[in-house]
């Protein structure tokens, strides 16, 4: 499956425990993260500051389902399902 330009969808729903330029801590799930542009498109896509989870991330229809709508909603679900509080403590 080919990435749909505009979700943003990987980009808001799942937390991120890596650094990102402009967040040093990472994001929590749910955040938009501050390298999303307007048109919900990585500004960082294809620089070496982007974090490595972002880079190894695959769209899967299984994760994006058939809409942007659908796919915050799938990865919202598998986030919420796997959180643990430990994760969090640092």
């Amino acid at each position: 499956m080919e990435c749909r330009l505009g979700c943003g969808a990987c980009c808001i729903a799942p937390s991120i425990s890596s650094p990102i330029p402009g967040m040093p801590d990472g994001k929590p799930a749910g955040v938009r993260c501050v390298q999303l542009d307007e048109n919900n498109l990585c500004k960082l896509f294809g620089s070496d500051a982007r974090p490595q989870v972002c880079s190894d991330f695959k769209s899967d229809v299984a994760i994006c389902g058939a809409s942007d709508q659908e796919a915050l909603t799938i990865i919202s679900d598998l986030e919420n399902t796997t959180f643990s509080p430990l994760k969090q403590s640092h």
